[in-house]
């Protein structure tokens, strides 16, 4: 799905703000604080609360071998003032039909300063630049307020909803459903452009 370019773990996206990076040993800590955290793991559907270490060092290795085969693209947040420092994830995987889904989180001490939507927009852009996507899913529980508004804002459409399975949370759970193609990212990237410019 994503060509050689991402497959190396020097592989990084500059933001404004923010540094995305393939994930790393060192960040097992800051993923066990910050997903662990029951405001954080109740949103996302394979994270556990609590979150035993076991289940970070699967996920850092799971998603180094998937960044490597190009099979997905899994990169950490860090802010640019401590590139070192965790505070988020942010990936896009095979779905479950024939689209590729985005996820994300973010540690609750960085909610609220549009951190996500700044690395939700570069991830866009890497899949639909780089990797030649046609068309990204994703999808919020109908709870979570604040994720539908960051997909809003990355220019995602609602399309619906639906029930998706949250094997954490032991249940298929409502969800808003979400679809962005090519051509509204095209959209959003020259309007972005357009109000940068003014």
């Amino acid at each position: 799905m994503f060509p050689d370019l991402t497959r190396d773990d020097v592989f990084r996206i500059e933001t404004r703000r923010l540094w995305l990076r393939w994930p790393m040993a060192r960040d097992r800590d800051a993923i066990l604080t910050l997903a662990g955290e029951r405001a954080v793991a109740e949103m996302l559907a394979r994270v556990p609360h609590p979150l035993p270490a076991p289940v970070v060092d699967a996920f850092l290795l799971q998603a180094r071998a998937e960044n490597a085969a190009g099979a997905g693209l899994t990169l950490t947040l860090a802010r640019r003032s401590a590139p070192a420092s965790l505070i988020g994830v942010v990936s896009i995987h095979p779905g479950t039909d024939a689209t590729p889904e985005l996820g994300y989180w973010l540690g609750q001490p960085f909610w609220g300063a549009g951190l996500m939507r700044e690395a939700v927009r570069a991830l866009c852009d890497a899949f639909f630049a780089y990797a030649g996507g046609t068309e990204l899913a994703s999808a919020a529980l109908v709870v979570n307020p604040a994720s539908r508004r960051v997909l809003e804002a990355c220019g995602f459409v609602h399309t619906g909803t639906g029930m998706k399975p949250f094997p954490a949370r032991g249940a298929d759970l409502p969800v808003d459903l979400f679809q962005l193609d090519r051509a509204r990212w095209r959209a959003c990237v020259a309007e972005a452009a357009l109000t940068e410019a003014a």
